[in-house]
């Protein structure tokens, strides 16, 4: 029976993983590298070996309510898209609140996790430590939960590109790059156009003579802002959009398509790719447009290779006298203290063989889980939590896992889906569909969300559950872990994004989207007839229509 557990990083994976851990009764003990929570959200002067980075002008991608931990709602003040700073912020009060501070152990580095010799009996291990005066200890743990992250070692391939090593500027990668302070008047190529290639070459364009963002397939690009001026996240991934998606994903996907289009046009632009929008994750990026359509920023093909102070592209176009080169080339991961039959990244290695992205084959009993390893539209927040809350059960022995043969045909059957619906599953064997994903985790947990049975005995909270943003709280509903906060929380997220905009007060316009709510209404009561129907119970069906209209017109 597992009890005490070692939990390795104090970023957001790791501090989930440690309340997890207290939520089911267990020991944690987490060990972090360095100074202070906040994993890549602790902001580093300079780079740290081993440690991922960001730099200064970092906004996260995903709003405050699509990333918070799902009993732990934000403060309705802070911004909808907080500033790395807030990020670290939001961190320490969630540490705070649940005591989690006092479990982790700082400036403790890892360096080696070992089954124990009665590993087969016991499932233990050996977890080695060196502390930041070189000194080294040893630990027996019943269980292990790695919480490194993935952003830990830059993907550099300087052999894709000739004559890098006579190239006269300077080249670093995006790892590296801390602020445009010493870009003045520089003339400068960003290599790599994801989210930290985008947002690079944005923050040098305000400085620079110019900047030349080089990309070999383009990028759809979505802004933080949506309508109305609410954050775009928040439209668009609703229950009721994934399955809209499921079954119409051709139209989903030309819908989406048109309405990036009408924002920018991607082809005028020079950076359409040939993959649809939801077969990768978008560039999240306000600026990029404004800055193509100043001349500050100019789209260039792939990079093909350097000659003296000359980048050369593939259609034969040579910008010259190039000061600097900034390659966001993306990340390899790596876990140097894992045994070696685990750190294989290649596949058939065991760390692309994950049943749910968390559990490697071949280790039982499953004592050693990988929290934070994946990759998706949005936040790692909820992902990692919801890992955390199943891993957790399984140590307890709460949860079973199916036999070896089992969770192997789910891993190939994982794999062929992403091969399906992602452009480029090969290189990323982390990417996941997040809503499906989280349900399929949740479902084991006992924590999804019945809808249904929502919309017999709270319908407001229903209509929140099924039409808007799927945020966090909803797996707190039901179910092991179950938050009395949670329907609150829901129902009052709105005003938490609407409070940051108050800060000069105007007077509302009358309401006037009667549409939507028709929609709505007409919905909704389709949805109780077929309760009706399969329930064949009519006073049930009209008590619960008259609790679904007295909320919608009150």
């Amino acid at each position: 029976m597992v009890q005490t557990v070692a939990v390795i990083g104090a970023g957001p994976s790791g501090l989930t993983s440690v309340k997890s851990c207290l939520d089911e009764g267990l020991q944690p003990t987490c060990f972090e590298s360095g100074p202070d929570i906040g994993g890549v959200w602790r902001f580093k002067e300079k780079p740290e070996p081993g440690r991922a980075n960001i730099y200064q002008s970092v906004v996260i991608n995903t709003s405050k309510e699509m990333m918070s931990f799902s009993d732990f709602p934000p403060p309705a003040h802070f911004p909808n898209n907080m500033h790395h700073s807030e990020v670290l912020l939001y961190l320490r009060l969630y540490a705070r609140a649940f005591g989690l501070l006092q479990h982790i152990r700082f400036q403790n580095t890892v360096v080696g996790v070992r089954q124990t010799p009665d590993f087969t009996a016991t499932g233990r291990w050996e977890v080695e430590t060196e502390c930041c005066d070189g000194r080294r200890e040893s630990h027996v743990f019943d269980g292990v939960m790695v919480c490194t992250g993935h952003f830990t070692t830059p993907h550099l391939p300087l052999s894709d590109f000739p004559g890098i090593e006579s190239f006269e500027g300077k080249y670093l990668h995006s790892w590296e790059y801390r602020s445009s302070e010493g870009l003045q008047g520089k003339r400068v190529v960003v290599v790599g156009m994801g989210n930290s290639g985008g947002d690079i070459a944005v923050d040098i364009s305000r400085v620079a003579e110019k900047v030349y963002l080089s990309t070999r397939s383009g990028a759809w690009v979505l802004g933080r802002v949506g309508p109305g001026g609410l954050p775009q996240d928040l439209f668009g991934t609703s229950r009721m959009d994934a399955l809209k998606m499921k079954l119409f994903p051709s139209w989903a996907n030309q819908m989406m398509e048109k309405k990036l289009n009408q924002a920018f046009d991607h082809q005028l632009y020079g950076i359409r790719p040939k993959h649809n929008f939801f077969s990768q994750v978008p560039v999240v990026i306000d600026d990029l447009p404004a800055r193509i359509i100043s001349g500050r920023i100019e789209v260039k093909p792939n990079l093909k290779r350097f000659s003296a102070s000359d980048a050369i592209f593939d259609d034969g176009s040579v910008i010259h006298e190039v000061d600097v080169v900034v390659f966001a080339t993306g990340y390899d991961y790596s876990f140097p203290f894992l045994p070696p039959d685990l750190q294989g990244k290649c596949s058939p290695g065991p760390l692309h063989r994950l049943y749910r992205h968390v559990f490697a084959l071949g280790q039982a009993p499953p004592t050693l889980a990988v929290i934070g390893l994946i990759d998706g539209f949005g936040a790692v927040n909820l992902l990692a939590e919801l890992q955390a809350r199943w891993a957790t059960r399984v140590f307890k022995g709460l949860i079973r896992l199916p036999s070896q043969e089992d969770m192997m045909k789910d891993i190939e059957k994982e794999s062929a889906t992403r091969r399906k619906c992602f452009t480029n599953a090969e290189k990323n064997p982390l990417q996941v569909e997040v809503l499906p994903y989280m349900d399929s985790l949740a479902v084991q947990t006992g924590v999804r969300p019945n809808i249904l049975q929502l919309f017999l005995s709270d319908p407001k909270l229903a209509w929140q559950v099924l039409l808007g943003p799927c945020t966090p709280y909803q797996y707190r509903l039901i179910g092991p872990g179950k938050w009395n906060g949670a329907r609150r929380a829901i129902l009052t997220q709105w005003e938490r994004v609407q409070q940051p905009f108050q800060s000069r007060r105007t007077e509302p316009e009358p309401p006037t989207n009667m549409s939507y709510g028709l929609i709505a209404l007409l919905s909704g009561t389709a949805i109780l007839a077929y309760c009706f129907y399969k329930n064949h119970h009519f006073y049930c069906f009209y008590k619960n229509l008259h609790l679904y209209l007295s909320s919608f017109f009150s």
